[in-house]
């Protein structure tokens, strides 16, 4: 599987557009529609449809929207309508991410936040850290802008942090470090308080940015909770926090927000302005209301219990069906499990024969810019029911058994 193929163009293409490499995850999404039969989804990172609050949301859109204030659908401030800054301010107090108001500017989602990030801080040429595997549109973000890449292992404690300082060593040392470092995507690892503190130490030997990006830290649902590196930070403005409501409300909203330096805050807000001038004020409006009418810490209790029994049905049915041929980890939260298989087995052939058979991921090499994972893939157990996630991983078996069939074949 990849990312639609570029078109040859006689247009006189700006040089970064080179360097646009598109979404093989969001891609997917329109792969799928082509498809008519039956297919059980694991590929792309978002909540199930029961899991989106839709009739909650509904009734706060009557209140807050439907209202017919006047303003509803008219432009807003760009650092976010004042309705969502408060209400967000009062939600995140006594959280790890608690933070004020001279901090915080409203994005359109996460991704906004990454770009915001990049535009700030990315020269043409400039290394960036990332982990190993990584999300594949925070890496092509940072590619957008012309960066060079430097790929940095993860193990179950997160980013390897003495493996960066080494590879700094070697290489550069980085202008910007990108981490997901709670229930990382799409390994699932959380990275240890320890290395948390290591990883802090060492941006500021070096005068990185820290790019924080941890949609998901909200939806632990097992184990202690570790300190956020916005936490541990305390304020040091090299560490650029980037959060989302896609993951613990609903992605269609594409409303989220950055926690920077309140120095940052002016140039934040011309970027931002030459980009969209504001965020969608009707969803902001949205998002206040559920937040001000308490249903944000019951929808996540509600959703920690669900996706940890998805979690459960997903290690069960791999445990049935792939025992003897794939290793994965074991996550405390979030959406993602990471599977090895221990065999070689090609995870972009298998990608095409899987979906034959009904079952849709996301291939290893997606997650590397080197491609370092050619026999690895992607599950999300969150958007799927425990008995739909059994019947997917037996379908991807038979789909793994036709490759590893043909490649003896051959």
């Amino acid at each position: 599987m990849s990312a639609p193929p570029s078109t040859t163009s006689t247009l006189p293409l700006a040089a970064r557009a080179a360097g646009l490499v598109g979404s093989v995850i969001d891609s997917s999404t329109s792969l799928l529609a082509t498809r008519t039969h039956d297919i059980v989804r694991f590929a792309m990172g978002s909540p199930a449809p029961e899991a989106i609050p839709t009739q909650t949301l509904a009734e706060v859109g009557r209140e807050t929207i439907g209202a017919g204030a006047a303003d509803a659908f008219d432009y807003a401030a760009t650092e976010g309508d004042p309705a969502l800054r408060e209400a967000l301010l009062g939600a995140l107090a006594g959280t790890g991410d608690a933070t004020t108001a001279e901090r915080l500017t409203i994005t359109s989602g996460g991704m906004q936040g990454l770009d915001l990030a990049c535009k700030l801080f990315v020269d043409p040429g400039d290394l960036v850290a990332v982990e190993s595997p990584t999300y594949t549109n925070g890496s092509g973000t940072a590619l957008s802008y012309q960066a060079r890449l430097l790929e940095v292992p993860v193990d179950g404690e997160g980013m390897v942090v003495e493996e960066l300082r080494s590879l700094g060593e070697r290489h550069g040392r980085p202008k910007a470090i990108y981490t997901v470092p709670t229930f990382q995507n799409p390994s699932g690892a959380t990275m240890s308080e320890q290395r948390r503190g290591q990883l802090l130490e060492l941006a500021r030997e070096w005068g990185s940015v820290v790019v924080d990006d941890d949609p998901y830290g909200l939806l632990r649902f097992a184990g202690e909770d570790v300190l956020t590196l916005h936490q541990l930070a305390d304020g040091d403005p090299l560490v650029f926090s980037v959060r989302t409501f896609s993951k613990i409300i609903a992605p269609g909203l594409r409303v989220g927000w950055v926690d920077a330096d309140p120095s940052l805050q002016p140039v934040l807000i011309s970027a931002k302005q030459a980009m969209d001038t504001c965020t969608n004020l009707p969803m902001q409006r949205l998002v206040a209301g559920f937040l001000r009418g308490g249903h944000l810490a019951e929808h996540l209790a509600t959703q920690r219990e669900r996706y940890r029994l998805r979690k459960e049905a997903m290690q069960e049915a791999l445990g049935e069906h792939f025992a003897d041929l794939a290793r994965w980890t074991d996550p405390e939260g979030g959406f993602f499990l990471w599977v090895t298989l221990e065999e070689p087995v090609d995870t972009q052939a298998l990608f095409e024969v899987a979906l034959d058979e009904g079952v849709a991921f996301i291939p290893g090499n997606a997650f590397s810019p080197e491609g370092r994972f050619p026999h690895a893939l992607r599950l999300c157990f969150a958007s799927t029911a425990p008995e739909r996630i059994h019947e997917g991983v037996r379908r991807l078996r038979v789909a793994v058994d036709r490759v590893r069939a043909g490649s003896e074949g051959r």
